[in-house]
């Protein structure tokens, strides 16, 4: 007995799509379906996500009533629930078989986003089950965990939806026909299992206006092939929804087919009578009773077919490994994607319909699961040699395991049918009437969805002899309510099919052909000239008809079925049942519909449902660095933030339940780890839009990966705005109580105004702070789920599509952007929720990406100053490679560096000291502005350490600042008595380290000393209000002062103070520079180690490129506080030098290549020479230059001045050779 295969009646208007197309930018995507004349099919999903919407509403203020008290009886909202999550299941299903996969043929990398979003949302649902069925309802909590897990759920779908109309919506409509839009929501309508679509439809109608139900009826319209039995169908169960609705009475049978005329004028006709007319045939006693055979035994005829087609399938592994055969896979494969589907919705049938009936105490669900979970070995197993390929030493291996798997799946279901038959059969025989019996086994049979019911019936009834197809037709017919006559009439053609050439037994079953009755009635009703829409083809230009009659009904000449005299006077043995098809399959697609099925168990029954404390919120369980790989990536440092904001994702959820016990201090300290959070997640997004997304999207193969995942970042920037403002209210209405009342009455009766809600103000309160339970819930769900999607979807591309050397940069330039503000609150942040493990390896890819900057002297720095901060993280020899050492240096290089005290010095005689510099010029490890300072410092070392030592008994002497060399004030403006120096405006003086003078800036220092200052060094200033010496530090501390700031901006490590401009410290050039800051208007290149415009993200990049002098004044580039111009070529002058230097010069002075777009001079020198004639011995002589801008070598004619590259059109070149043999001009690249 062969397996029906795929789409063999052809047809039914659904195109079959074509091959891929080129990428497109789904962000661009665009489309108005609103406004046109005809409204797109994809219309009908919005229809859905507004039901959804409103349900979910209505459940969220369910759930708060409940939590407030408003509601007592939970029943009515767990029902409502239940409905719910079948219906999005079911959705979510259909989608993720027939729409993404289609989506994704068209357009690559957006629909698996989707597709883990709706795992995310199953997951939810499963959350929400456990809790209303658990043991916790009387709990005090449960009702506020009810309602904060209702909100997180309507957030988290709410959100999904919203993105799907944002970017999948716009480009199903843009990248799809309007014919292929139509195919894909009818195999959408086809892959929802019959007895929801009798709930669907009509469940979406009613949650639309008038006029939204008529255009849904046009979209169906064109949906729904035009074969008059499955308008039928469909529009029955559209029907349901609004019998008896004066508003929109008659739109079915009016609306649905004519796209001109929408009056709602009833009419009669003859299709209503198709409805009832099935009814009127003979039921007699001998029909229904006469075999006594119970009805439930049908059973046995499932069971008995599904051994016989895996014996089929063993049997063929058998044969296969015998011959050595692959011919034959993929055929295997689908047979074995047919028989797995059939016997998991068959058990899915049985656990909700069969086993509840019978007996509650009944389940079968292990048996279930361990069967499908050997389907799903078998299919991976061939799906893998599919994939990898054959060898000879695979082969044998593999045809071993086919043939085991295949006969242990044989063992398990047949003990598993045995089990069946004798505790269930038995106990249905006993229990049940037949009219129960076939009811239930007809409401099994509607638990599949048509497109598999199409292939099912014919496999099943061929498998059967005429009197057990009689018998399963006639129990099929007298089961079938009133209102599914036209689904049985297509039930029962599909079935006659199994049988030789087609041939119909409905006459036997039930005295009648039901197509034949329904021909007739069409017939009949045509001829009257009736205006059905379901039954006339109102405009030429409409889809054409695409009938989905069957082979062998076309080949016996029956192509009309109002056909001649003689066709109506066959013999009912003899007639054919011709019933149109679905004309949907799974293959035109490529697509394969088993994860679908197996996604819909969990429908049934859960046998271990999620806890609530660890399967929604442990996603980084399942995906941790050492299950995706075990070598550690640069690019691994990004997700090492997921787990730092896992972790107070949990704190605000958790923690959220004490806001409503009216404590104010904790209300602060939940508002500023909230803030925290709030911060440091919108630098991780900014980073991942500005700079990993684009990163992704540059590579072809990985367009629209990262769209989805920017749209969440908008989202969730949107939930945090939502809460910040909800704890503002919640703070503004603390204060307001607090003003209300006396605050020891307040604390003393606190309790029992939070029990007895006595005052608006605490009913107020504790609303507003159940809502943000919600709101906390919410956003843990949402960022989990997003954090989860992009550790399971994106972090392994880089590892694919980056070498290391582009995710160092990748790093970098994140890091690159953070100012020395953010990295101050982050690394705490993150290092705490890291072992140490974990954090020495972040710091260790810290340092690789900032191997040429101050980074480490910053971070040493940084953890020294900050007493709250976690100890400076050793890192542990083994963790260093060996190669590469100078490129990965401890954190401490002060240990590495020469560092002698005062004491070493005074015993240094000069030839030791001599020594000390020599060795530090010998030492490659020191950049070239580190060895200058310690040369300098060395040099100068003595007068130092005498001054030094010279000013400790003058401290001693005088503490209060008396002979204090500049312990006088000094002013930027005398006039306006405004503080400072020519430099900076400040309000202080810093006190030297070195010579223990008071001066404004180290400028100031400089101009009157022989040495430099080390600001750095500076512990103590002067406030030139008070006159007080006085730790360095932002603000005055006398209390004269009254906190009297010392200047707009403070920076700690610099010991730098300016009172006008807008500056900011960068941690990597570890010095103050002028700027709003990194990721502003700045960012610090990691190669070249200098700050840069955003501008010039492209730049290009030389190492160290700065830490050099200007190559016009000599001055050393890094620390110069004069405006520094980077040229085209890399290098770097000061903008006033550039100035002059251009005025009589075009070529860098360091590698010559041209300092802008020469073009314009380069054509002034093109007109020039071509007036010039030179003289005829020099006419056709050739040089050999080398081009200075393209590094390039050629020829050119000759000239005394003036040569130009014939590659680049440069003059910037240089004669290397003079030639003078040839005799043309070839252009000779070396």
């Amino acid at each position: 007995m062969g397996t029906p295969s795929l789409g063999r009646d052809g047809g039914g208007g659904v195109a079959v799509l074509s091959g891929a197309v080129n990428p497109v930018d789904s962000a661009s995507s665009v489309t108005c379906m609103d406004d046109s004349e005809l409204k797109s099919p994809i219309l009908i999903f919005l229809y859905f996500h507004k039901a959804i919407h409103s349900e979910l509403d209505e459940l969220q203020r369910s759930a708060m009533a409940f939590a407030t008290g408003q509601l007592a009886d939970i029943q009515p909202l767990f029902e409502r629930y239940h409905f719910v999550r079948l219906m999005y299941k079911h959705h979510s299903n259909a989608e993720d078989e027939v729409i993404f996969p289609a989506l994704d043929i068209r357009v690559k990398n957006v629909a698996q986003a989707y597709s883990l979003e709706h795992k995310g949302e199953s997951d939810l649902f499963d959350l929400l089950f456990e809790l209303l069925t658990s043991s916790r309802q009387r709990d005090d909590h449960f009702a506020r965990e009810l309602a904060s897990c209702t909100g997180a759920l309507q957030t988290s779908v709410s959100q999904h939806l919203l993105k799907e109309e944002e970017q999948v919506f716009p480009l199903l409509v843009e990248k799809f026909s309007f014919e292929e839009q139509a195919s894909l929501v009818w195999q959408f309508l086809c892959s929802i299992p019959v007895n929801m679509m009798a709930k669907f439809l009509p469940w979406i109608s009613s949650f639309i206006s008038p006029a939204e139900y008529q255009d849904m009826l046009k979209c169906l319209h064109e949906i729904v092939p035009k074969e008059k039995l499955l308008q039928q169908v469909i529009f029955t169960w559209m029907e349901a929804s609004h019998n008896g609705d004066p508003q929109i009475e008659g739109l079915t049978d009016s609306s649905a087919g004519d796209t001109l005329t929408y009056e709602t004028e009833k009419l009669n006709c003859a299709c209503v009578s198709s409805r009832i007319g099935k009814r009127k045939y003979m039921r007699s006693s001998d029909i229904s009773e006469a075999s006594k055979v119970h009805p439930i035994n049908e059973i046995l005829h499932w069971h008995n077919a599904i051994k016989r087609e895996l014996n089929v399938i063993a049997e063929e592994a058998r044969k296969m490994q015998g011959r050595g055969d692959f011919s034959n896979l993929a055929a295997f494969n689908e047979r074995l994607q047919f028989i797995a589907e059939v016997c998991i919705f068959h058990s899915i049938a049985e656990d909700k319909v069969i086993f509840p009936a019978v007996d509650a105490e009944i389940s079968f669900f292990q048996e279930h699961a361990d069967e499908e979970n050997q389907f799903n070995q078998l299919r991976s197993l061939i799906d893998n040699i599919q994939r990898v390929g054959f060898s000879s030493t695979s082969t044998v291996d593999f045809y071993a395991k086919l043939c085991s798997h295949a006969d242990h799946i044989m063992e398990t279901i047949q003990r598993h049918f045995e089990n069946e038959e004798v505790q269930v059969l038995p106990l249905a025989q006993q229990h049940f009437s037949f009219k129960r019996q076939r009811e239930l086994l007809y409401q099994s049979l509607c638990v599949m969805p048509l497109r598999l019911i199409e292939r099912v019936l014919p496999w099943l009834v061929g498998s059967l002899t005429e009197d057990e197809a009689t018998d399963f037709l006639r129990n099929m017919y007298l089961a079938a309510p009133e209102s599914d006559t036209a689904l049985f009439t297509l039930f029962s053609g599909w079935a006659c099919k199994g049988r030789h050439e087609g041939a119909c037994l409905s006459s036997n079953a039930i005295g009648c052909c039901p197509m034949q009755r329904f021909s007739d009635i069409e017939e009949a009703f045509v001829q009257s000239f009736c205006p059905c829409p379901l039954l006339v083809q109102t405009d030429e230009d409409e889809r054409p008809v695409k009938r989905n009659i069957s082979e062998s009904c076309k080949n016996n000449g029956v192509d009309d079925l109002s056909g001649s005299e003689d066709h109506h006077n066959l013999s009912s043995r003899n007639r054919l049942c011709c019933v149109p098809g679905l004309g949907v399959s799974s293959n035109n697609l490529g697509l394969r519909s088993l994860s679908t099925v197996k996604s819909l168990r969990s429908l049934s029954f859960s046998s271990s449902p999620p806890s609530l404390n660890s399967s929604l919120f442990c996603w980084e369980a399942d995906n941790s660095p050492s299950k995706i790989g075990c070598t550690m990536h640069p690019i691994d440092t990004i997700f090492k933030f997921h787990k730092a904001i896992r972790k107070d994702l949990e704190y605000l959820d958790v923690e959220s339940g004490k806001l409503s016990n009216l404590d104010e201090t904790f209300l602060r300290r939940f508002t500023g780890r909230f803030r925290l959070l709030w911060g440091l997640y919108r630098a991780h997004s900014n980073a991942e839009d500005e700079i990993v997304f684009p990163a992704l999207e540059s590579k072809e193969a990985l367009h629209n990966v990262s769209h989805s995942y920017t749209l969440d970042h908008k989202q969730e920037e949107k939930l945090f705005v939502d809460i910040s403002s909800a704890l503002s209210d919640l703070s503004h209405l603390r204060e307001g109580m607090k003003r209300d009342h006396n605050a020891e009455d307040l604390i003393a009766s606190t309790v029992e105004m939070a029990a007895d809600h006595c005052t608006d103000s605490m009913r107020k309160y504790s609303e507003l702070a159940t809502k943000l339970q919600g709101m906390c819930k919410s956003i843990r769900v949402s960022l989990d789920q997003h954090l989860y999607r992009e550790e399971l979807e994106l972090w392994p591309l880089f590892g694919k599509y980056f070498s290391l050397e582009e995710q160092d940069k990748l790093v970098g330039r994140i890091i690159g952007t953070t100012g020395a503000e953010v990295l101050q609150s982050m690394l705490p942040w993150v290092t705490s929720a890291l072992t140490q493990d974990e954090m020495n390896k972040l710091m260790d890819t810290w340092k690789q990406a900032t191997k040429n900057t101050m980074f480490n002297e910053w971070l040493n720095e940084f953890w020294k100053g900050t007493q709250e901060s976690p100890p400076e993280p050793k890192i542990p020899e083994s963790s260093i490679s060996d190669k590469g050492m100078d490129s990965r240096e401890s954190l401490d290089l002060s240990d590495q560096m020469f560092k002698p005290g005062w004491k070493d010095i005074f015993r240094m005689n000069q030839n030791e000291l001599e020594a000390e510099i020599r060795k530090v010029y010998r030492d490659s490890a020191l950049d070239p502005r580190r060895k200058a300072y310690l040369v300098q410092n060395l040099m100068t070392s003595r007068w130092i350490a005498a001054q030094q030592k010279s000013t400790q008994p003058l401290e001693s002497e005088s503490p209060d600042n008396e002979g204090i060399p500049g312990s006088s004030p000094s002013f930027r403006d005398p006039e306006k008595r405004v503080f400072g120096c020519e430099h900076y405006k400040r309000n202080c003086k810093l006190l030297a380290a070195c010579c223990g003078k008071l001066f404004t800036c180290r400028f100031c220092h400089d101009k009157v000393s022989d040495h430099t200052m080390d600001r750095k060094a500076t512990a103590e200033m002067m406030c030139m209000q008070c006159l007080k010496v006085q730790p360095v530090g932002p603000i005055c501390t006398t209390a004269s002062c009254n906190g009297f700031s010392m200047a707009k901006y403070y920076c700690n490590i610099c010991r730098f103070f300016d009172d006008e401009r807008t500056v900011y410290h960068c941690p990597f050039c570890n010095l103050c520079r002028l700027g709003r800051g990194l990721g502003v208007d700045y960012f610090h290149c990691m190669k070249c180690n200098c700050c840069l415009s955003l501008k010039l993200v492209n730049h290009k990049c030389l190492e160290k490129s700065l830490e050099t002098n200007c190559p016009i004044c000599c001055e050393f580039l890094f620390t110069s506080s004069a405006t520094v111009r980077c040229l085209p070529c890399g290098h770097y002058m000061h903008s006033a030098c550039f100035q002059a230097y251009a005025c009589r010069n075009y070529t860098c002075p360091i590698c010559g290549k041209s300092m802008g777009d020469m073009a314009v001079y380069f054509g002034m020198l093109d007109a020039l020479l071509a007036t010039e004639e030179l003289p005829e011995e020099y006419r056709d002589r050739l040089q050999d230059i080398l081009c200075n801008d393209c590094e390039r070598k050629g020829v050119s004619r000759f000239h005394w001045l003036y040569h130009k590259c014939l590659l680049c059109g440069s003059y910037n070149t240089r004669v290397i050779k003079a030639d003078t043999g040839h005799t043309d001009c070839p252009t000779s690249v070396q």
